[in-house]
C-alpha cells in the first residue's frame, strides 16, 4: 500500500481514536496517538490477517501488551472491518464488547487479552514458541510501550525469546519517552534500548515510528532475520497528531472535554485536508 493512503488511514485512526476516549470520558489518549501509525502499518500493510475470519489458524498474531492504548487497536481493527466503527463510541461503555483493556473473548481481531504491563509480550513469546513447536506459519507481534520496559518479566521473556531463536516473532517498542507520570528518562530508563535487546540475542532496528517507509522497511527487514527475533524500537511522539497533546505527560490517561475534543478533531480534519491536497 502506498505511503498516501496509510498517512490517510492514520489520520482517520486517529480521530477514531479521540472520539473513543471524549465518549467514555476516560482512556488513554496519549500512548494510543503514539501507537496509530505503527498499528496502522501492521494490520494494513504487513500482517496476514482476514477482517472476515479473524479466527483463521495461519493469520499472524498482534499482542498489545502495552494495553491501555487499546483506543489505537480498536481503531484500526474498525478501519480495517472487523467490526463497524459506529461501536467506537462505546468505549468502556457497560456491556460494550469495547473495554478499557483487550479482550480476546470479547472482541473481533483481538489476540490476546492484555493490561497488565510485562505480561502480553511473555504471551506473544509462547505464541511464537507454539508455532515454531507445531511448524505453522504465523508470525507474531508484541508491541510495548518504552515505560514498559521497566518490568522485569519482559526481559526474561525476551531471554527465553532471543535463547529459543524465536525468528518469527518481532517486538515492536512504542519509544515516545513518556509515561503514567513523568518522562521515561527520570523515571527509570531502560536505555539503550537496541543495545540491551542485541543483548538479549534480538535483532534491534530503529526507526522513526511516524515514518511509513521506515516502518515497512523493518517489518520486511524482520522477515529476513533469521535464528533469533527482531526488536523494532520506534522513535514516537507521545499524542503525535495534536499540537497541545503531543509530549505532554498530563495526557497519558486524561480525556478530552468538549472543547478540547473538538479542537483536536479541527487540527486531524486539516491533517486530512492536507493530505488529499498532495
Amino acid at each position: 500500500m502506498e505511503k498516501l493512503k496509510l498517512q490517510k488511514i492514520a489520520n482517520e485512526v486517529r480521530k477514531d481514536i479521540l472520539t473513543e476516549v471524549f465518549h467514555a470520558k476516560s482512556g488513554h489518549p496519549g500512548g494510543s496517538l503514539s501507537v496509530a501509525d505503527i498499528l496502522t502499518c501492521l494490520y494494513f500493510e504487513e500482517m496476514n490477517v482476514d477482517p472476515a475470519n479473524p479466527a483463521k489458524a495461519d493469520r499472524d498474531r498482534l499482542v498489545l501488551s502495552k494495553g491501555h492504548a487499546t483506543p489505537a487497536l480498536y481503531a484500526v481493527l474498525a478501519e480495517r472491518g472487523f467490526f463497524p466503527k459506529e461501536e467506537l463510541t462505546t468505549l468502556r461503555a457497560l456491556g460494550s464488547r469495547l473495554q478499557g483493556h483487550p479482550n480476546m473473548n470479547d472482541t473481533p481481531g483481538v489476540d490476546m487479552t492484555s493490561g497488565s504491563l510485562g505480561q502480553g509480550v511473555s504471551a506473544a513469546v509462547g505464541m511464537a514458541l507454539s508455532a515454531k513447536l507445531t511448524g505453522d506459519p504465523y508470525r507474531v507481534y508484541a508491541v510495548l510501550g518504552d515505560g514498559e520496559l521497566e518490568e522485569g518479566q519482559v526481559w526474561e521473556a525476551m531471554m527465553l525469546a532471543g535463547n529459543k531463536g524465536l525468528d518469527n516473532l518481532v517486538v515492536v517498542v512504542d519509544s515516545n519517552g513518556i509515561q503514567l507520570d513523568g518522562t521515561v528518562e527520570e523515571i527509570n530508563s531502560p536505555q539503550p534500548i537496541d543495545e540491551k535487546m542485541k543483548a538479549f540475542h534480538l535483532h534491534p532496528i530503529v526507526v522513526d515510528g511516524h515514518d511509513f517507509e521506515e516502518l515497512h522497511k523493518a517489518f520486511e527487514e524482520a522477515k529476513t532475520v533469521k535464528g533469533c527475533p527482531t526488536a523494532v524500537i520506534a522513535k514516537t511522539v507521545k499524542g503525535k497528531g495534536v499540537s497541545f497533546m503531543e509530549n505532554q505527560v498530563s495526557w497519558h490517561g486524561a480525556a478530552p472535554n468538549k472543547e478540547q475534543y473538538e479542537k483536536a478533531m479541527e487540527e486531524l480534519e486539516k491533517a486530512g485536508e492536507a493530505l488529499c491536497q498532495m
